[in-house]
């Protein structure tokens, strides 16, 4: 009979230690990422750096306390996004990050928002649809696609151009892109420079997602005669054209790409020699000079990659940076400033941060367009950088001066 006692006693000892103020219930938040299928390389690393962002903020005491609990669910394409968001909201999470792919944004924005939660894109750059309710429920922490496509031309008509001695308004320009809602919002940002500067758009070439044939894509290229192409692609179909550009000797002067592609390891890895001189418009890495960043940031970015290199082995890539970057934005500047974590709460929170350029470890600030207006939901203070395959397997960022890892090389096409 003691022993019966003294074990109820314990129970409830421990009961009340779990239920007691010092033991507060976690904040749970939603996480849509591609962790496995085609897009679940990037999606990984991305998922990566926002599990890390709840890990450093958990270990600095949380949200008030609360500790920041994920619960991910594997989305490896658009389809299977209702699902995943039906889930949550079935489970009583009303704040959701996600999602790394375009296509997969698109669907889960408007997924939550027909549920009125609240959806937080760490990675994605093409437009949300406008039944997303962007601005009022969504928000997009990383560049818009628009906004990468156009710093390409910028980068190529006002730095490039005049590096190599040209008249920018000589140069024959083409732009190529996988025809869904990723390669169109970025490359309807680059073809809308280049008739905002006057310069001369000679091809615009679009192609399937599956399907595509990569030597019939070079050959529609190489006919139009350009001597700058600029392409949105996705990896297989970005290292598939490269290969047919450079085995058509296309007499290109710069070939510059953007994220999903280009900018990613792989891409190097795979192309060797044929991809150094070849450039990309893309969010930075850990590589970013520090300088270019506010203290806490440059503290925060050592810190962070100190604590993923140590976990994965590597340092933070672009997509990895983006997601620690954005997730971070929302557990330490943006909940704690929400009264309630009600979607409501966190989305009128959101919508009153304004911190500067550089505040961010990926050089970012954040400010978000509010409704009503172009880009609605956008971060306004989003960073982004050029790349630049400087040697083989190597990739360095160049441009804009504050952020570059490397100075601007002499540029040869890999051919």
């Amino acid at each position: 009979m003691r022993r019966s006692v003294r074990y109820g006693v314990a129970l409830a000892l421990v009961a009340s230690a779990c239920s007691s103020p010092s033991s507060p219930d976690p904040l749970v938040i939603g996480a849509v990422y591609p962790l496995s299928g085609s897009q679940g390389s990037g999606g990984v690393q991305e998922f990566r750096g926002v599990s890390l962002a709840a890990d450093l903020v958990n270990a600095d005491g949380g949200v008030h306390g609360r500790p920041i609990e994920l619960r991910t669910v594997d989305v490896p394409g658009s389809d299977a996004a209702p699902a995943a968001i039906a889930q949550l909201d079935a489970e009583g999470i009303d704040l959701v990050l996600g999602s790394y792919g375009s296509t997969i944004s698109a669907v889960a924005s408007t997924a939550t928002a027909e549920r009125n939660m609240l959806f937080w894109e760490t990675g994605a750059v093409g437009m949300l649809p406008s039944t997303s309710d962007a601005g009022d429920l969504t928000f997009r922490v990383p560049p818009t696609g628009g906004t990468l496509g156009r710093a390409a031309i910028d980068f190529v008509s006002g730095k490039l151009a005049h590096e190599m001695h040209r008249d920018p308004r000589s140069l024959r320009y083409a732009v190529a892109f996988v025809d869904d809602v990723y390669g169109n919002t970025v490359a309807s940002g680059a073809e809308d420079e280049l008739r905002k500067l006057g310069l001369d758009l000679v091809a615009t070439v679009g192609y399937p997602p599956v399907g595509y044939d990569a030597a019939r894509i070079a050959r529609r290229i190489a006919a139009a005669r350009p001597d700058v192409l600029f392409v949105s692609a996705y990896l297989e179909d970005g290292i598939a054209v490269r290969r047919e550009l450079v085995r058509e000797h296309v007499p290109l002067v710069a070939s510059i790409g953007t994220s999903s592609s280009y900018c990613m390891p792989e891409f190097g890895q795979r192309l060797g020699r044929m991809a150094v001189g070849v450039y990309a418009s893309d969010k930075p890495d850990a590589s970013i000079d520090p300088d270019g960043l506010r203290p806490q940031a440059r503290d925060l970015l050592q810190r962070a990659n100190d604590a993923y290199r140590a976990r994965w082995g590597s340092d933070l890539s672009p997509p990895a940076l983006a997601g620690f970057s954005a997730a971070w934005a929302l557990f330490h500047d943006v909940l704690p400033e929400a009264n309630g974590d009600t979607a409501a709460a966190v989305a009128s929170a959101a919508l009153e941060v304004d911190l500067p350029r550089g505040s961010l470890p990926n050089g970012s600030g954040l400010r978000f367009a509010p409704p009503g207006v172009p880009d609605a939901g956008a971060n306004v203070e989003a960073a982004s950088v050029i790349w630049e395959w400087v040697s083989p397997g190597h990739a360095a960022v160049i441009w804009p001066p504050a952020f570059a890892s490397e100075p601007m090389p002499a540029s040869v096409m890999g051919w």
